[in-house]
């Protein structure tokens, strides 16, 4: 199967089985939910397994002729790799969110699929001018 048929499979596989959140409030709860879910999961690895670390400082931007240098020069800040089990802990938490914007998109009639699409296109084109 294709990425782009997964993702459409998916979110119509949503739209199957969101019985109980149904309602546009519940669901925009429950995608905030996992945003913070996401994040404890993340914060976790720090704080309690320790796998990875946070050394968070000032970004230095050295001077350089182009924008697509500067992508080399920024840091993650993060030092360590993820351990095997809070890798599956943070895709799990990470695979909700994504069943949680599906079904707004279920609910908003937007296909994933396009939405994807057409942010592709803008990064695309964009490029380095994007600034994110």
């Amino acid at each position: 199967m294709k990425n782009d048929e997964v993702v459409g499979s998916f979110q119509d596989m949503v739209s199957e089985v969101l019985i109980r959140h149904r309602s546009i409030l519940d669901c925009m709860s429950k995608f905030q939910e996992s945003t913070a879910r996401v994040n404890r999961s993340i914060t976790k690895t720090v704080t309690d397994c320790g796998c990875i670390s946070i050394n968070a400082n000032k970004k230095q931007y050295p001077a350089m002729d182009s924008l697509k240098d500067c992508g080399k020069f920024m840091d993650s800040h993060i030092k360590g790799k993820l351990c095997e089990h809070c890798r599956e802990v943070i895709a799990e938490e990470m695979g909700k969110h994504l069943f949680y914007l599906a079904a707004l998109c279920n609910i908003l009639d937007y296909n994933l699929e396009d939405l994807y699409g057409s942010e592709y296109d803008r990064l695309n084109t964009l490029g380095h001018f994007l600034l994110s």
